[in-house]
């Protein structure tokens, strides 16, 4: 007999170890996804049964069709818990969990991790350092951010993932030209100084508001340079006994207990500021970290994210304690880059330290682990070259936010 019924939303294909575990841990398992991806390579061997959405939106029609939707499939299932394996479903769950009281984070929590708006006025509010930001709501006041907040300055959606639809402006006529362009979306954004740093990343496990598995990584090139820039995304687990370590983990923690994440998986962003030598806190996300930095995690810890995700999941809703397995303590490192060949041979690199090859078409990837990290960067930076010379290939940011 199943312990539990979860309900596993994913408009994106991933995910596929929650739903394992889930399975593995005797819980009946439900996936609620959208149409395009009914033949993706779902572990359906661990699903008992498959809801779809006609679309990925949050808008209030896509909404409405999957509460009523959901109403029905209630009255004969059971929902004990209800997951949100994407950025993008993180409303939708928050939502279901609302309308049918179902135990976890409601929908004012759930904008702390979505909304980078409230995510900059409640960690503000909390004597986070956050970069100088503005709404997009009053005239005036914008007017006063741009004259005494040093350009330049990024526009960016307050709910999409990723660096999808930001603007770089350098001066008050650019600013104002752009805020215009949004017309009446103009509300669902936001402006925040622009300051260069070291990009960082911390992915964590937390129950009862306490962080009880965390790492810190840097981004050798950021997600803005790769999107903006057509670069190769890399990234590499920091040193464990560093201070930078340390301040992030400690920053990390304050952030989780200002947005009242009680238990889930996180991802956060810090930027280290060149003009200060200071952290600030960009954004955080309810969830596993996207773009292979689970499979980066499990290089350098030997704890996948997903597995664990869905193990805390379940001791909470039984109320039993959770705690991580033992973590490893390896270096590791994760490149990946868009190529040009449909699929390329991978098979060029050969080196021991290679712990995992991408298998995905027009895509190029790696995961390294060593004792030293040193080894890492050396070969992130090998492989970097090598790959621009033989494989990279660049598309264009969207400049608008996908529905």
């Amino acid at each position: 007999m199943s312990q539990l019924s979860f309900l596993c939303i994913a408009t994106y294909f991933k995910g596929e170890a929650f739903v394992r575990a889930c399975k593995g841990l005797g819980n009946t398992v439900y996936l609620l996804t959208v149409e395009k991806l009914a033949q993706k390579e779902w572990p359906f061997d661990c699903i008992d049964e498959v809801f779809y959405l006609p679309s990925e939106s949050n808008d209030s029609e896509n909404l409405d069709k999957m509460i009523l939707g959901l109403s029905h499939a209630m009255r004969s299932r059971k929902i004990d818990r209800v997951v949100s394996l994407d950025d993008f479903d993180v409303e939708k769950g928050a939502l279901v969990r609302e309308t049918f009281r179902i135990p976890g984070m409601g929908q004012t929590t759930a904008r702390f991790f979505r909304d980078k708006l409230a995510m900059r006025m409640r960690a503000a509010s909390e004597g986070i350092r956050v970069p100088g930001f503005s709404s997009l709501f009053h005239d005036e006041t914008i007017t006063e951010f741009l004259k005494t907040k040093e350009g330049p300055w990024l526009i960016k959606p307050r709910s999409e993932a990723s660096t999808t639809g930001i603007r770089r402006v350098d001066s008050l006529d650019e600013a104002w030209q752009v805020i215009h362009s949004l017309g009446d979306n103009r509300h669902q954004f936001l402006i925040e100084q622009f300051k260069p740093g070291k990009v960082y990343h911390v992915d964590s496990l937390s129950v009862n508001g306490q962080a009880v598995f965390t790492r810190a990584s840097q981004y050798l090139a950021t997600p803005m340079e790769v999107a903006h820039g057509g670069g190769v995304f890399r990234t590499c687990v920091l040193p464990f006994d560093a201070a930078e370590t340390e301040k992030l983990k400690q920053m990390n923690n304050a952030v989780m207990k200002a947005f009242g994440m009680r238990h889930s998986a996180s991802h956060s962003e810090f930027i280290l500021g060149n003009h200060d030598g200071e952290f600030y806190f960009l954004e955080t996300a309810s969830r596993v970290g996207g773009a292979h930095i689970a499979e980066l995690v499990e290089a350098s810890s030997g704890i996948n994210l997903w597995a664990e995700w869905a193990k805390l999941e379940t001791a909470v809703a039984l109320d039993q304690p959770y705690a991580p397995p033992q973590e490893q303590q390896q270096y590791a490192g994760l490149i990946v880059s868009l190529a040009r060949q449909q699929w390329p041979d991978l098979s060029i690199f050969a080196e021991e330290e290679i712990w995992w090859r991408i298998n995905k078409e027009y895509h190029v990837g790696l995961i390294v682990q060593s004792d030293s990290r040193d080894r890492v960067l050396d070969l992130l930076d090998d492989y970097m070259h090598r790959i621009y010379a033989e494989f990279h290939a660049s598309a264009p940011v969207p400049d608008k936010p996908t529905s």
